[in-house]
Protein backbone atom coordinates (compact mmCIF):
# COMPACT_ATOMS: atom_id res chain seq x y z
CA UNK A 1 0.00 0.00 0.00
CA UNK A 2 1.15 3.42 -0.85
CA UNK A 3 0.95 5.46 2.20
CA UNK A 4 -1.11 8.71 0.72
CA UNK A 5 -3.45 6.11 0.43
CA UNK A 6 -3.57 5.38 4.01
CA UNK A 7 -2.80 8.76 5.17
CA UNK A 8 -5.71 9.94 3.21
CA UNK A 9 -8.00 7.37 4.81
CA UNK A 10 -6.95 7.92 8.32
CA UNK A 11 -7.74 11.77 7.66
CA UNK A 12 -10.88 10.84 6.38
CA UNK A 13 -11.90 8.84 9.18
CA UNK A 14 -10.32 11.41 11.60
CA UNK A 15 -11.93 14.29 10.25
CA UNK A 16 -15.50 12.54 10.03
CA UNK A 17 -15.22 11.72 14.06
CA UNK A 18 -14.04 15.16 15.27
CA UNK A 19 -17.23 16.49 16.70
CA UNK A 20 -21.04 16.66 16.52
CA UNK A 21 -23.28 18.37 13.86
CA UNK A 22 -24.97 21.23 14.04
CA UNK A 23 -28.16 18.87 13.73
CA UNK A 24 -27.06 16.44 16.25
CA UNK A 25 -26.76 19.27 19.00
CA UNK A 26 -29.88 20.81 18.06
CA UNK A 27 -31.71 17.99 18.75
CA UNK A 28 -29.80 16.96 21.87
CA UNK A 29 -30.68 20.70 23.38
CA UNK A 30 -34.54 20.39 21.96
CA UNK A 31 -34.84 16.86 24.24
CA UNK A 32 -33.24 18.73 27.32
CA UNK A 33 -35.31 21.34 27.09
CA UNK A 34 -38.94 19.32 26.31
CA UNK A 35 -37.76 17.62 29.23
CA UNK A 36 -36.97 20.66 31.59
CA UNK A 37 -40.25 21.66 30.48
CA UNK A 38 -41.82 18.51 31.64
CA UNK A 39 -39.81 18.37 34.91
CA UNK A 40 -41.22 22.33 35.48
CA UNK A 41 -44.98 21.72 34.97
CA UNK A 42 -44.73 18.69 37.29
CA UNK A 43 -42.77 20.32 40.30
CA UNK A 44 -44.99 23.34 40.25
CA UNK A 45 -48.05 21.13 40.03
CA UNK A 46 -47.02 18.90 43.31
CA UNK A 47 -46.47 22.36 45.05
CA UNK A 48 -49.67 23.44 44.09
CA UNK A 49 -51.17 20.02 45.41
CA UNK A 50 -48.95 21.02 48.46
CA UNK A 51 -50.55 23.94 49.32
CA UNK A 52 -54.07 22.84 48.53
CA UNK A 53 -54.02 19.71 50.73
CA UNK A 54 -52.74 22.13 53.21
CA UNK A 55 -55.27 24.41 52.85
CA UNK A 56 -58.10 21.89 53.27
CA UNK A 57 -56.25 20.72 56.67
CA UNK A 58 -56.56 23.77 57.59
CA UNK A 59 -59.73 24.68 57.01
CA UNK A 60 -60.84 21.84 59.25
CA UNK A 61 -59.28 22.66 61.80
CA UNK A 62 -60.45 25.92 62.28
CA UNK A 63 -63.86 24.83 61.87
CA UNK A 64 -63.53 22.07 64.21
CA UNK A 65 -62.31 24.61 66.85
CA UNK A 66 -65.21 26.86 65.94
CA UNK A 67 -67.63 23.60 66.68
CA UNK A 68 -65.78 22.86 69.81
CA UNK A 69 -65.78 26.57 71.09
CA UNK A 70 -69.39 26.50 70.63
CA UNK A 71 -69.93 23.43 72.39
CA UNK A 72 -68.42 24.33 75.24
CA UNK A 73 -69.42 28.84 75.46
CA UNK A 74 -72.88 27.84 73.77
CA UNK A 75 -71.60 31.09 71.49
CA UNK A 76 -69.49 31.46 68.37
CA UNK A 77 -66.01 33.01 68.88
CA UNK A 78 -66.23 36.67 67.52
CA UNK A 79 -62.93 35.91 65.12
CA UNK A 80 -60.24 33.64 64.36
CA UNK A 81 -58.02 35.68 67.60
CA UNK A 82 -60.54 34.55 70.17
CA UNK A 83 -59.71 31.17 69.08
CA UNK A 84 -56.22 31.45 70.25
CA UNK A 85 -56.60 33.06 73.17
CA UNK A 86 -59.39 30.67 74.33
CA UNK A 87 -56.70 28.11 73.40
CA UNK A 88 -58.67 26.30 71.16
CA UNK A 89 -55.75 26.35 67.90
CA UNK A 90 -52.44 27.74 69.32
CA UNK A 91 -52.39 29.94 66.25
CA UNK A 92 -54.00 31.49 63.26
CA UNK A 93 -52.51 29.75 60.34
CA UNK A 94 -51.10 31.54 57.65
CA UNK A 95 -53.19 31.08 54.52
CA UNK A 96 -51.38 28.92 52.10
CA UNK A 97 -52.81 30.63 49.44
CA UNK A 98 -52.02 34.09 49.92
CA UNK A 99 -49.03 33.10 52.59
CA UNK A 100 -50.80 35.59 55.09
CA UNK A 101 -52.44 35.33 58.34
CA UNK A 102 -54.44 37.77 57.56
CA UNK A 103 -56.13 37.38 54.38
CA UNK A 104 -58.92 34.52 55.74
CA UNK A 105 -62.72 35.44 54.83
CA UNK A 106 -64.67 34.70 57.94
CA UNK A 107 -68.85 34.40 57.90
CA UNK A 108 -71.20 35.30 60.35
CA UNK A 109 -73.30 33.23 62.26
CA UNK A 110 -77.27 33.19 61.94
CA UNK A 111 -78.83 33.86 65.24
CA UNK A 112 -79.92 30.84 67.20
CA UNK A 113 -83.40 30.58 67.70
CA UNK A 114 -83.28 27.83 70.12
CA UNK A 115 -80.75 29.87 72.30
CA UNK A 116 -82.05 33.71 71.93
CA UNK A 117 -78.89 34.52 74.48
CA UNK A 118 -76.31 33.59 72.01
CA UNK A 119 -74.79 36.41 70.92
CA UNK A 120 -73.72 36.65 67.01
CA UNK A 121 -70.01 35.31 66.07
CA UNK A 122 -68.31 33.50 63.12
CA UNK A 123 -68.60 29.96 62.19
CA UNK A 124 -66.90 29.42 59.04
CA UNK A 125 -63.54 30.63 57.11
CA UNK A 126 -62.42 30.31 54.01
CA UNK A 127 -59.66 31.32 51.71
CA UNK A 128 -59.25 34.60 50.94
CA UNK A 129 -57.22 34.17 47.72
CA UNK A 130 -59.23 34.74 44.24
CA UNK A 131 -56.76 32.04 42.73
CA UNK A 132 -58.01 28.57 41.18
CA UNK A 133 -57.65 25.26 42.16
CA UNK A 134 -56.08 22.00 39.57
CA UNK A 135 -59.66 21.28 39.89
CA UNK A 136 -61.33 24.03 38.43
CA UNK A 137 -62.72 25.68 41.58
CA UNK A 138 -62.28 28.62 43.21
CA UNK A 139 -60.25 28.19 46.80
CA UNK A 140 -62.68 31.24 48.30
CA UNK A 141 -65.39 28.55 47.22
CA UNK A 142 -63.84 25.92 49.23
CA UNK A 143 -66.73 24.20 52.45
Amino acid sequence: MEPSIVTGINHRSASGSRGFTMIELLIVMTLIVVLASVGMTQYRNSVTRAQEATLKEDLFRMRDAMDQFYADKNKWPSDLAELVSEGYIREVPEDPMTSSKDTWQTENAEPDPNNPSSTGGINNVKSGSDRTSLDGSRYADWN
